[in-house]
């Protein structure tokens, strides 16, 4: 047998050993982190948390990678997360990820994050657009959860989103009135929590599942890069975790290490200031300068001691500078002159400068950027040491780098620089245009690719002309506090940065208080939009808009009167807003007030006539008000005007289900599911009708479906009853809706429908009991009033007491 093959490394294997092979100097720093591994956790003197900490460019990236590979050698399990992580759950997926490639998966954790997701994008994606739940269920798109990631420290989320953001929410049901979805218990109650507190609920199962990991290898150690970005999100998360009772035990084995700017936040990390290490990096020392030059080639005295006294230790910039010895030799060369001295050829020198222009550069920018062409311009930029690929087939420059070379371009030449911005804006705008092709123009911007586009086009566009741009930027900010409150820390953050590089005072501020009301303010975007309603120039229209967002936040978070006010403001500033009187009608209707929504979906009705959802609206309420035939009507003429639409088919599904069509009812939930095969809403129904004509099985297929989308909702459970109960299987009936109500035990309808198979079951006080615990939910109950009259009259008559 011929001798095995040696594995080949990989690309970026041989490039990482080369990296490493290059690293010079923090011999302390590495030591102090090598021997905290020979400390054990029961000594005073071994650390569990590791904060290094320095100005831009000074090596903390390459320090925490360094110390990676340390703990890799000391039999390490290990995880890496930057600023590119949006939320908490983001954070603690992408450490599920990495452990389970190391062999380590965490499956607990997995499926709840999983079910999040699940259960996030169905509560956004139906919230306002589904029908009404069965008696006592809240809706899938009842309740929303706030942000998608962390709700740390009690309420924020990370840098940028787990993407979906929206406030936690109770629709009323139906004739019943407001129920408040956190009253239930059990599964139902857990999976409320899970979307309006998704880091208390998953924090604890990710400490079980660490300390189950730690059984298993020596070390834990979890690094969180660019910890300046996102330490004021994080921190309260980090120090509740640390702090005993608060999530659970963790085990002695774990390392964290942050990296960032700026010193922990004394008053969040007082009381674990004897578990951190505080790593302050400086500059390089002469010494460790001198060993990266000879590393690199540079030897001679004079270029040595010129690189030292300009770099003033500085790693990127000692990188940067032995890379171009030659620039060093002239005192008067500018910093970019410095960066780009080693390169001879005038095309690729500007292309380089024209390449700091966008925030991250990839092939296709190049040719916009650098309109005359420079071949193997996009390549060549990889080897610039200052030029880093952070994001996947996406380069960004060093922001030591960027900034004197955007400062460079915008006084050197006012007008190219507008040009450039220009032409870069035109081509996001491009890029924008396309990522919208097939999506919900009401959901653009909890989609990723058309986000970002969005953003880069705007951002060039404050660059160009800050003043003038602003505007536009602004009313961009009421788009994106209405649709998605995690990216609106996106948007703010963009105008922070263009101003910046514009070098503009006014976009400076803008961007700095929108992210604090973000930050500060936990996660509804409510105090930003405020800030633009009190500070911006806006118009009546955008005004209105502003106002309407704000009126969901609130409407969201069950501030009915609150959302009533706004839209009312709306409808003054601008009556012709459409959104402003369907956002009212929802409200009224909630509240049961009918006919006032009827009203408000009439005056939009006329303003916008072939705004498909009004109509949908109205044919949503006739349902509610139990006018069956006009809802019928209404939303037949909904599915015409947007046959897309799966909403409108499902609603006219119940319809016709209640007006005893079940045939009809059938094809329509067939082809409401066909369009949207995650409408849970629907396949519980759906359910129903196959149950009434005779298909318990496709019942029972479409309730287990409903149940893997939506996890722990009594309408499913209680809906299973209902199949059971029509086959004959009363006791797995009176168990199916024993789950229910431990779901949700104001579930009157649940109490009803467990009194007839307690009754066939030959029990009538507990039957008796039920229907007596549903009127004393639902005093206005009717049909259970009169299946208890019913019943008493027939245990009188059979001579049997109640409970015999």
């Amino acid at each position: 047998m011929s001798a095995a093959t040696p594995r080949r490394l990989s690309l970026q294997q041989i490039v990482e050993e080369q990296r490493r092979a290059a690293f010079v100097g923090r011999d302390g720093e590495l030591g102090l982190f090598r021997g905290n591994f020979d400390v054990p956790p029961e000594d005073p003197r071994h650390r569990f948390v590791f904060h290094v900490r320095g100005n831009a460019g000074v090596g903390k990236t390459s320090l925490v990678r360094e110390w990676r590979q340390t703990a890799r050698g000391c039999g390490a399990l290990t995880a890496s997360v930057d600023e590119s992580a949006e939320s908490v759950p983001e954070v603690l997926a992408l450490i599920a990820a990495q452990f389970a490639a190391q062999g380590h998966p965490m499956k607990a954790l997995d499926r709840l994050l999983a079910t999040y997701r699940r259960r996030l994008h169905d509560a956004v994606t139906e919230a306002g657009a589904e029908g009404e739940p069965a008696a006592g269920e809240p809706s899938t798109g009842a309740v929303v959860a706030a942000q998608a990631g962390l709700i740390a420290a009690g309420t924020l989320p990370v840098v940028g989103a787990f993407v979906g953001g929206i406030d936690p929410a109770v629709v009323a049901r139906g004739a019943g009135g407001l129920r408040a979805v956190f009253g239930g218990r059990s599964r139902q109650q857990d999976d409320a929590r899970l979307l309006s507190e998704p880091v208390r609920v998953l924090t604890p199962v990710f400490v079980a599942e660490l300390e189950r990991v730690a059984d298993a290898v020596p070390w834990i150690v979890l690094f969180l890069d660019t910890y300046e970005r996102t330490a004021p999100l994080l921190d309260g998360w980090l120090t509740d975790l640390l702090t005993p009772g608060r999530y659970g035990a963790l085990p002695a084995n774990l390392v964290l290490t942050l990296a960032g700017q700026r010193r922990l936040d004394p008053a969040r990390w007082a009381d674990h200031t004897r578990l951190v290490a505080d790593v302050p990096l400086e500059p390089f020392t002469e010494r460790e300068s001198r060993q990266l030059l000879t590393g690199r080639g540079v030897v001679e005295e004079s270029v040595v001691r010129e690189v030292l006294r300009l770099s003033g230790g500085l790693p990127v910039l000692v990188s940067t500078l032995a890379a171009n010895p030659g620039a060093v030799g002239d005192a008067s060369a500018s910093a970019v002159e410095r960066f780009l001295a080693g390169e001879s050829d005038p095309d690729r020198r500007a292309a380089a400068l024209a390449c700091a222009l966008p925030r991250r550069i990839d092939e296709d920018l190049v040719a916009v950027v650098v309109p005359q062409g420079a071949p193997g311009v996009y390549a060549w930029l990889h080897e610039l040491p200052f030029v880093a690929e952070r994001h996947s087939g996406r380069a960004r420059y060093h922001d030591v780098v960027r900034a004197p070379m955007l400062r460079l371009q915008r006084t050197a030449s006012p007008q190219r620089w507008t040009e450039a911005h220009d032409r870069l804006a035109e081509a996001f705008a491009a890029r924008r245009d396309a990522a919208a092709e097939g999506l919900d123009p009401g959901r653009l911007w909890a989609e990723e690719p058309w986000r970002d586009a969005a953003l880069d086009t705007l951002y060039h566009r404050l660059c160009a002309r800050p003043r003038t741009a602003l505007p536009d930027a602004l009313r961009a900010g009421i788009e994106v506090c209405g649709q998605h409150s995690v990216a609106a820390r996106h948007w703010a953050r963009t105008l922070a940065e263009a101003g910046e590089d514009a070098d503009s005072a006014v976009l400076r501020d803008w961007g700095r208080d929108l992210l604090s009301a973000l930050t500060d303010h936990g996660p509804r975007p409510t105090a930003a939009l405020g800030l633009l309603l009190t500070r911006a120039e806006l118009d009546d229209r955008a005004r209105a808009a502003a106002l309407v967002a704000r009126a969901w936040s609130r409407f969201r978070a069950r501030e009915f009167d609150a959302a009533l006010s706004d839209h009312g403001r709306a409808i003054a500033v601008n009556p012709r807003s459409e959104q402003a009187y369907q956002g009212r009608a929802v409200v009224l209707r909630a509240l049961g007030r009918y006919e006032e929504a009827l009203a408000d979906l009439d005056r939009a009705g006329e303003i916008a006539p072939t705004w498909a959802w009004v109509v949908r609206e109205r044919g949503e309420t006739y349902r509610r008000m139990g006018r069956l035939e006009e809802a019928l009507t209404v939303l037949d003429r909904a599915h015409a005007m947007d046959p897309t639409d799966a909403v409108p088919l499902g609603s006219r599904g119940l319809v016709r289900h209640r007006l005893g069509r079940h045939e009809e009812a059938l094809e329509d939930f067939d082809r409401a599911i066909a369009r949207w095969p995650e409408y849970g809403w629907a396949l519980v129904r759906r359910a129903g009708v196959r149950t009434v004509l005779g298909d318990p099985l496709g019942a029972l297929t479409d309730l287990d479906r409903a149940e893997e989308l939506t996890p722990g909702l009594s309408g499913t459970e209680g809906e299973r009853g209902e199949v059971y109960r029509a086959l004959g299987r009363y006791e797995e009936a009176v168990a199916s809706y024993g789950r229910a109500l431990e779901l949700n035990p104001d579930y009157a309808w649940a109490h009803g429908s467990r009194a007839l198979a307690h009754e066939a079951l030959g029990r009538p006080a507990e039957a008796l009991a039920d229907l007596d615990r549903a009127l004393e939910i639902d005093p206005d109950y009717t049909w259970a009033r009169t299946q208890r009259e019913r019943l008493e009259a027939t245990v009188r008559e059979s001579g049997q007491e109640p409970g015999s």
